[in-house]
C-alpha cells in the first residue's frame, strides 16, 4: 500500500507530506489546493508513461506551475511581523514529486534547463529531469537506493556497488520509460508497471455528445475508460465476470426499483435504464447527467479488475445531494479491493465516508498562499528525504 505522497514547489504545495491510508479523503474550501494535490498524483503517473513534460506544458509550463512565494516562510512572516519577501535561494529552482509505500519509493525532480544564449532550440522552456530515484522501503536513504539518475547519467545498484548504464538519458525522458533491464533492475520495471496501473477519474463525460450516450462497439471491458465512453460494455462485463450481485445492490441503493439493461444494436452495445412508474426504459441519451455519471462511477468502482490505486476528483459533480450517501457507501465498499483517494467538498459525501472507521480525512487549508493539512502534527507527518541533487 502507498503510505506517503510528497510534493515540493508545485503550485500552492510548497512542502506537502500527505499520509495515505486504504481510503483517504481530501477536502477543503475552494482554492485550498485540492486540485493541485490531485494533479500532483497524475503527474507521478505521467512519469511512468513519459508524459510528465507534456502534461506540465498543458498547465502553462514549469514556470507557471512552480510555487510563487518565497523559498522559506519564516515565523515572522507567518505572524505578520516581517513582510513577505524573497531571499537568497539555498536550492536551485525545482519541482519535486515523490511516492512511497511499504515496499518501494520513487521520486522525481524537475528543474529549469541550462540557459544558453547561443542556443537556437525552440524547446528552451521545457523542464529537464534533474534527479530520479527508486529505493527499497518507505524512506529514501543512499543505502536503500536501487536505481538513481542524475541529469543524463543512470546507475543501478549491484550488490554494494553501482553499475553505470552506458546510455545517456535525454533531459525530457523519465528513466521509468527509457530503461528496462529485468536482470539488473527488476524493481524499477515492477514499479513502472504498478504506477501505470493507477486509475484516475476526473473527466467522466455526461454532455449531450458524450460517447456513453451512443451505441458503441463492445468487447470485454474490465476497466472503464477515463471518460466513461465504454460504459455499456463495462457494465455488461461486470454482469458476466464481475460481482453482479454487488452491482445490483449498489444500483438499488441509489435508485430503488431501477433496472439497467444492455442491448445489442447493430453490433454495438447500448445502455438503457428502466425506472419505476415509466412505461418504457430510458435510453442513455435520455438520462440526466447525474444519473449517467452515477452509473459510470458504479462501473469504475466495481471493476472486475480492481487496480492497486485509484483516485477520484470531485465525484459528486452533477449528482443530486440525495445520491451522495449511497456514493459514499459505494466508495467504502470499493476501498476493500483497492486503495482509494477521493477529493471532494460535498458535505454529505464526506460525512458518509468519514463514518467508515477505516477512512482517513484530511482538510486542506491555505495561509500565505501555502497549502497545509489542518491539524497535522509531527506524529502524522510521514518521514521523507529527497535524494540530493
Amino acid at each position: 500500500m502507498l503510505r506517503a505522497l510528497a510534493v515540493d514547489n508545485y503550485r500552492s504545495l510548497r512542502k506537502l507530506r500527505l499520509p495515505l491510508d486504504q481510503l483517504t479523503l481530501i477536502t477543503g474550501a475552494n482554492g485550498s489546493g485540492k486540485s493541485s494535490l490531485y494533479r500532483s498524483l497524475r503527474l507521478l503517473a505521467d512519469a511512468a508513461q513519459n508524459r510528465v513534460v507534456p502534461a506540465l506544458a498543458l498547465e502553462g509550463g514549469l514556470a507557471s506551475t512552480l510555487w510563487a512565494g518565497p523559498e522559506d516562510i519564516t515565523r515572522g512572516m507567518r505572524t505578520g511581523d516581517v513582510p513577505i519577501m524573497g531571499t537568497v535561494r539555498n536550492e536551485p529552482i525545482n519541482l519535486k514529486l515523490g511516492i512511497a509505500g511499504d515496499e518501494f519509493g520513487y521520486s522525481l525532480e524537475l528543474g529549469l534547463p541550462p540557459q544558453d544564449p547561443s542556443s537556437t532550440s525552440m524547446f528552451l522552456g521545457d523542464p529537464h529531469v534533474k534527479r530520479e530515484a527508486v529505493w527499497a522501503g518507505a524512506v529514501y536513504r543512499p543505502a536503500s537506493a536501487l536505481v538513481e539518475r542524475r541529469n543524463g547519467l543512470l546507475q543501478v545498484r549491484e550488490g554494494r556497488s553501482w553499475q553505470q548504464v552506458g546510455t545517456m538519458l535525454t533531459p525530457f525522458d523519465s528513466m521509468l520509460s527509457q530503461y528496462a533491464d529485468p536482470a539488473g533492475a527488476p524493481e524499477m520495471i515492477n514499479l513502472r508497471e504498478r504506477i501505470r496501473g493507477w486509475r484516475f477519474y476526473d473527466s467522466l463525460r455526461t454532455d449531450a455528445e458524450a460517447p456513453a450516450r451512443r451505441s458503441r462497439v463492445g468487447t470485454f471491458t474490465p476497466v472503464l475508460a477515463s471518460d466513461g465512453a465504454d460504459l455499456a460494455a463495462a457494465w455488461q462485463t461486470i454482469e458476466e465476470i464481475g460481482d453482479s450481485a454487488l452491482l445490483e445492490e449498489s444500483l438499488q441503493d441509489a435508485f430503488p426499483g431501477a433496472q439497467v439493461q444492455i442491448r445489442e444494436d447493430a453490433g454495438g452495445f447500448r445502455l438503457a435504464m428502466r425506472q419505476p412508474g415509466l412505461l418504457r426504459p430510458l435510453e442513455a441519451a435520455e438520462l440526466s447527467d447525474g444519473t449517467l455519471r452515477y452509473l459510470m462511477l458504479l462501473a469504475a468502482l466495481l471493476s472486475p479488475r480492481p487496480p492497486e490505486f485509484m483516485a477520484l476528483n470531485e465525484p459528486e459533480t452533477s449528482l443530486h445531494p440525495d445520491l451522495l450517501p449511497a456514493l459514499g457507501r459505494l466508495i467504502v465498499k470499493a476501498s476493500e479491493q483497492c486503495q482509494l483517494i477521493v477529493v471532494s467538498h460535498a458535505r454529505r459525501l464526506i460525512s458518509a465516508i468519514e463514518a467508515h472507521e477505516g477512512a482517513r480525512c484530511w482538510q486542506l487549508e491555505k495561509a500565505l498562499g501555502e497549502t497545509t493539512l489542518l491539524g497535522q502534527g509531527l506524529e502524522d507527518t510521514p518521514a521523507w528525504h529527497w535524494p540530493a541533487r
